[in-house]
C-alpha cells in the first residue's frame, strides 16, 4: 500500500442476523447484518451489511459487504466504510479496503486495507494498513 501506518488489535462479533432471500436450487442467496466491537489501535463499533452465496452443499461460496466503523483510530475520532469482497474462486483471497471518500471528522481522507485472521479459539485479529490524507 505504500508508506503508511499499521494498526493492530482484535474484534468481537456482538450480533449476527442472517436472512435467506433466495433459496433456489444450485445456490442460496442471503443477507446478514453483523455488529462488531473493535479493540486495539482501532477502537469502536461497526455494522456490516453482507450479501452472500452458499453453494449446492450449503457451504459459503462468496460474499460482498459494506461495513461502517465508528470510533477511534490511533486516538483520532471519526468513521469510515470498509468494502469486503470474497470472490470464492480458488486461489482468490478476501480483500477488504477502506472506501475512499468515506472518512469523517479526524479520519477524513483515510485510505487503506484490512487483513483479518481467525484465531484457533474462534476470535479475530486484524491488521489495518492505512494512510490518513
Amino acid at each position: 500500500m505504500g508508506r503508511g501506518t499499521t494498526a493492530t488489535g482484535t474484534f468481537e462479533l456482538t450480533s449476527f442476523q442472517p436472512e435467506a432471500i433466495d433459496e433456489a436450487p444450485g445456490a442460496a442467496l442471503g443477507r446478514v447484518v453483523i455488529t462488531k466491537v473493535f479493540t486495539g489501535d482501532l477502537a469502536g463499533e461497526s455494522t456490516v451489511h453482507m450479501s452472500s452465496v452458499m453453494d449446492v452443499e450449503g457451504a459459503p461460496a462468496a460474499y460482498v459487504a459494506v461495513e461502517r466503523f465508528t470510533g477511534e483510530l490511533a486516538g483520532r475520532k471519526g468513521s469510515f466504510v470498509f468494502l469486503h469482497c470474497a470472490p470464492g474462486t480458488a486461489g482468490e483471497e478476501l480483500a477488504i479496503r477502506v472506501v475512499a471518500g468515506t472518512g469523517t471528522d479526524e479520519l477524513a481522507g483515510i485510505t487503506g486495507s484490512l487483513d483479518i485472521t481467525r484465531t484457533e479459539d474462534g476470535g479475530h485479529t486484524y491488521v489495518l494498513d492505512y494512510i490518513l490524507g
